[in-house]
């Protein structure tokens, strides 16, 4: 799977040089599909144009309109293609089959049926897919997957069609520690892990679209982030090696693998810091000294009018006596007025994918919790993780709420195995070490259990 981003066909000269890339792919002995975006400021330039004839578009309309740039960078790389004497087949995204909920705007895959493009493989053609779009099950509506999407649309037919690499190809040769515009020194890293970028695409980093990593590493697809400029290796991100891969097409539901509670926790108030900007750093520094591991922080003004502020944090109880002790000691430096400290707090938390993107995690969550009466403090969220503070005679309560609400539980309490969503466990027999992923690539991977690439 070979996916070029606007970037990459900006113009005349981006399409020749993706159609070159794809055809010498083929000479490898590579069977390929590409999925392509929009060109350039294409998608911006149709938002800006429904803007000046409509201050209120209907979705469905406008996803219909900015389906269209995705369909003319199709076309001229199938040109491209047919002058490298390849066969081009074209396919929008309801031909490939990407199916969706009825959310314009920001739909959801409900279902992926490639049986088109897999009979296009089958005939030795090169299907080019539209990206960013798919359609509904009931009335065929155009829909779109939100900014970003065609990276979506490539991950998904990769795990459907059994794709062993999906190379994302945009403007930067990988994933870096920050991003290299702003931080010249910062390093591109060769390899991540899917945890890993999960946490940089939740945290703003842009090179790859955040339902496209969690996609990914549910069905154990590899992608490597390339330069459409360069040919040289880019970054390889890794499916999880706590999941395994997946082959069955199915819908983009979160996933809920785990609810937890732990009882051993404590919150400590530090009551009236200064409005200052440093005031917050001071009290970390004074924690980082004793090996103080906070693990939620939340801050509130102190009262009306007031220019000062509270800031709770949680922390394993364990260590609340030299946390609270370092924090006396520095009452000084830091300008607070006094501690509180509350000991009998516990967490509950669920951990799965698509805990920050799917409002429907954090909604059932709270709705939970609410149901049973928990009284929550501290709530925190990431990419793979979701968690309250609750005081610890409520937490079998919180933990068995929760995991009824996500059906982690039966009526009795006893544990089973649950998720949000139907995903079929797939067979096959992962390959140990990534081999000729495209070109004249070979990016060595240490053994060692990790499953990084599977052949067509």
């Amino acid at each position: 799977m070979q996916k070029f981003g606007g970037s990459s066909l900006a113009d005349a000269a981006g399409i020749i040089r993706a159609a070159e890339r794809i055809a010498k792919t083929r000479e490898e002995g590579f069977r390929v599909v590409a999925v392509v975006s929009a060109m350039g400021d294409t998608t911006d330039d149709l938002c800006d144009l429904a803007a000046e004839v409509s201050t209120r578009p209907l979705p469905g309309d406008l996803d219909a309109l900015l389906s269209i740039g995705e369909l003319v960078s199709s076309s001229l790389l199938a040109i491209a293609l047919a002058d490298l004497g390849q066969v081009p087949r074209t396919f929008t995204g309801s031909a490939a089959g990407l199916i969706t909920d009825n959310i314009h705007g920001k739909a959801h895959i409900t279902d992926v049926r490639p049986g088109r493009v897999r009979t296009s493989l089958a005939r030795g053609e090169v299907p080019i897919v539209a990206g960013f779009q798919g359609r509904t099950k009931k009335r065929r509506k155009i829909t779109t997957l939100g900014r970003g999407g065609s990276d979506l649309t490539a991950v998904a037919l990769a795990a459907a069609l059994g794709a062993g690499i999906c190379e994302i190809y945009t403007d930067v040769d990988g994933v870096y520690t920050a991003d290299p515009r702003v931080v010249p020194t910062a390093r591109k890293l060769d390899v991540l892990s899917s945890e890993e970028m999960l946490e940089f695409a939740a945290s703003g980093c842009k090179v790859l679209h955040l339902r496209c990593v969690e996609y990914a590493r549910r069905f154990g697809i590899p992608i490597h982030v390339r330069s459409s400029f360069v040919p040289d290796p880019g970054t390889l991100i890794l499916p999880g090696l706590d999941r395994g891969a997946r082959h069955q097409p199915a819908g983009e539901q979160p996933v809920v693998t785990a609810v937890a509670g732990v009882n051993s926790a404590s919150k400590i108030i530090v009551v009236g810091i200064p409005d200052e900007p440093d005031s917050i750093s001071r009290i970390f520094q004074v924690l980082s000294r004793s090996g103080t591991n906070v693990q939620t922080v939340g801050q509130t003004p102190a009262g009306p009018g007031s220019r000062r502020s509270d800031v709770a944090l949680i922390l394993p109880a364990a260590q609340a006596a030299q946390a609270l002790a370092v924090l006396n000691a520095a009452k000084g430096v830091i300008g607070f007025q006094g501690l509180q400290h509350d000991s009998e707090m516990g967490r509950v938390s669920v951990t799965g994918l698509g805990m920050r993107s799917s409002p429907e995690i954090f909604c059932t969550f709270l709705k939970a919790l609410s149901d049973a009466d928990v009284g929550l403090d501290l709530v925190d969220i990431s990419e793979t993780c979701l968690g309250a503070s609750t005081p610890t005679d409520r937490l079998a309560d919180a933990e068995r709420a929760v995991r009824l609400a996500f059906g982690i539980a039966t009526a009795d309490g006893a544990a089973v195995t649950g998720r949000m969503g139907t995903l079929v466990p797939a067979g096959g027999r992962p390959v140990g070490t990534w081999i000729a992923i495209s070109g004249k690539d070979r990016t060595p991977v240490a053994r060692g259990g990790r499953a990084v690439a599977r052949h067509f």
